[in-house]
């Protein structure tokens, strides 16, 4: 991966051009649309700054570039690249196919332990109860992260951390830009 201030520096750069590219494609836009607009530019942008190399920035490039108005515009943010990453699929079937097989092996050794171990009741019920919290949050977890419903849980883990290190560079962009913004409005 590569340092947060390249990952930055990437991100400002493409959002600012998206920004642009939302301006001069539409002067009058509404307080809906204008939000719409940065916020697709800004998702766009941190998909693209990471190359389309995560399951979560080709989820987001896909779905932005699903609806017709916002293909154009995804397309003009990505430029040259746009083809290579609207191209690309989230590769789900590996992922639903390990996931099935390890689903299997984690059942056939439940299943073997569960016939050898005379445990206590209440080891056994908090066992369920802390199995249950886990496939809750792991939904949870899921739907948070976008492509996150096709991924298995070890590369959920490791999608979450980059996309949250992404997500906190383009929080840390955003508030340089509204900080920088109000200098200039000030002075």
């Amino acid at each position: 991966m590569r340092p947060p201030i390249l990952l930055k520096q990437e991100f400002l750069k493409k959002w600012i051009m998206g920004l642009q590219r939302c301006n001069s494609s539409k002067k009058n836009m509404s307080i809906l649309e204008r939000k719409k607009a940065i916020k697709l530019s800004a998702d766009v942008a941190m998909a693209s700054a990471r190359n389309g190399t995560t399951c979560w920035s080709r989820a987001i490039i896909a779905n932005a570039s699903k609806d017709g108005c916002d293909k154009h515009l995804v397309e003009q943010i990505l430029g040259p690249e746009s083809e290579r990453l609207i191209g690309k699929k989230v590769s789900t079937g590996a992922l639903v196919r390990n996931k099935r097989i390890r689903s299997k092996k984690i059942l056939k050794r439940s299943c073997g332990i569960r016939r050898t171990r005379k445990c206590a009741p209440r080891v056994a019920l908090a066992s369920s109860i802390a199995e249950w919290l886990v496939r809750k949050r792991t939904q949870v977890l899921k739907s948070l992260i976008p492509g996150g419903e096709f991924m298995n849980e070890v590369c959920l883990i490791e999608e979450t951390l980059d996309y949250i290190i992404s997500l906190r560079a383009q929080v840390d962009v955003m508030r340089s830009l509204a900080s920088a913004s109000e200098l200039v409005n000030h002075n």
